[in-house]
């Protein structure tokens, strides 16, 4: 790394003894502090895990003079990404994120040696577009992968996953009548609390199974 590169401020939580630390990125319009961030990252935190949470530079730049700016570009978010993973050292670390964060991570974790990855809300199309597929590079992803998605999520529902090359590498949880957020209508009888709570088990079921890998 450069000694001009500064790398990103970090939220902490849980034990820095953890067995494996996960690094969890915001996506596109929100920052890392959001109900949802914070939910998932305290979550695993109560259960033993270190979660570290990072902004873009986008979304930092946003922090500090409160201008609202689209993403920085794809190259620019990965190496953001191969900072962090190269400062903290990949061999006890689950990357991943909400949405963007999530992708970004999904497209480097070839290339490093992290434990596993997690996505939440994997956005496999453009809201709107689902012929621009967002999943070529899962097809063959050998990295021990969870995607909690909902199942109704605008951005790859579980009808239209269920027709995706993925790598078997992957596993899935549905969030019942989830959205992007993994929010449920109130019509379908479900609340937001049950299906956060059920995707912060199956993360933590997943990262227990790293740790016996």
């Amino acid at each position: 790394m450069s000694e001009n590169t500064r790398l990103p401020d970090f939220l902490t939580d849980g034990p820095a003894s953890a067995a494996l630390t996960f690094v969890f990125a915001h996506g596109a319009g929100a920052p890392m502090d959001t109900p949802f961030m914070t939910f998932f990252a305290e979550g695993l935190a109560a259960r033993g895990w270190r979660v570290m949470r990072f902004e873009f530079p986008y979304m930092a730049r946003r922090r500090e003079d409160g201008r609202k700016r689209p993403p920085d570009r794809m190259p620019a978010l990965l190496e953001s990404w191969r900072q962090v993973i190269e400062a903290m050292g990949p061999e006890k670390l689950v990357i991943g994120g909400k949405s963007m964060g999530g992708r970004m991570a999904s497209l480097i974790a070839a290339e490093t040696a992290v434990k596993g990855l997690a996505c939440l809300g994997y956005p496999f199309h453009p809201a709107g577009r689902p012929e621009r597929l967002r999943t070529e590079h899962l097809a063959d992803l050998a990295t021990p992968t969870l995607i909690l998605q909902g199942t109704r999520d605008t951005l790859g529902n579980q009808t239209e996953v269920a027709g995706y090359d993925l790598s078997p590498n992957i596993r899935l949880h549905w969030a019942e009548d989830g959205d992007h957020d993994l929010k449920p209508r109130k019509a379908s009888g479900r609340s937001q609390a049950q299906n956060w709570q059920e995707a912060l088990a199956a993360l933590d079921s997943f990262l227990q199974n790293l740790t016996n890998e």
